[in-house]
């Protein structure tokens, strides 16, 4: 339990700037990585889904290409944490992806907290997205409207991605936000549909959060005043 005493969130912008269009912050990896081990986000431009596995980043693109991405490539949000699983679950059958949503809900003691969920498993089938590159000022809704979508069918791999409060919905994706790559690192992406057969999940529970506000001068002048939960219910699913 020690090391869950100093276990914290860190958002490098708020994702509400990410909402509006505001896709270049010029954070780099290596300043995330400072930060945690474990994560995901996006690139600068909104340049395909990034997960952070293990200390290693990922970049699934637009083509749904998997990258190991070096520390200089920038983004303009990204949630991260030192990944220390509190707790551990055994998922021994089969689920459909509601089914596999109340699973991992209930597991959760509090919807008043941050969570860091980590599942590896196998799936019966599996259904991601990632963003190609965009322009600056172009909402997020209207972009994910056109997002190319992958399937995969028997497939290993990891869900990496959090829970996050409802009422911290201006700050990150509220409820489940996750990432998945697979197992030979080979395809992922932001996860829209599952259907696990079996694996495992950790759970670790989150009390703190840091919070980055950039300092560029779209940030600063921007007024961010766009309905930021309807928009990521849709821009999400």
């Amino acid at each position: 339990m020690a090391g869950q005493q100093g276990s914290s969130i860190y958002l490098c912008a708020p994702v509400n700037a990410l909402v509006q269009g505001l896709y270049e912050q010029n954070i780099s990896m290596s300043e995330i990585r400072k930060h945690g081990d474990f994560g995901l986000g996006t690139f600068n431009d909104l340049d395909g889904e990034m997960i952070l596995l293990d200390g290693v980043v990922y970049q699934v693109t637009g083509e749904g290409e998997v990258r190991v991405i070096s520390e200089d490539v920038l983004t303009p949000f990204a949630c991260v944490t030192f990944y220390e699983a509190l707790s551990r679950d055994e998922l021994d059958g089969e689920k459909d992806y509601p089914a596999f949503n109340e699973w991992l809900l209930r597991l959760l003691p509090s919807p008043n907290i941050f969570y860091a969920i980590r599942f590896e498993g196998l799936f019966r089938t599996i259904r991601t997205r990632s963003v190609p590159k965009q322009d600056n000022y172009r909402p997020l809704v209207e972009v994910a409207k056109e997002q190319p979508e992958f399937s995969f069918e028997d497939v290993e791999g990891t869900l990496a991605g959090f829970f996050t409060p409802s009422f911290m919905a201006s700050l990150n994706v509220p409820g489940l936000h996750l990432h998945f790559l697979s197992a030979d690192r080979q395809c992922g992406g932001h996860l829209l549909e599952c259907r696990p057969i079996r694996g495992q999940v950790g759970i670790q529970f989150i009390h703190a959060l840091e919070l980055g506000l950039p300092m560029t001068l779209d940030y600063l002048g921007g007024e961010f005043d766009r309905d930021v939960r309807k928009d990521l219910d849709q821009a999400e699913k």
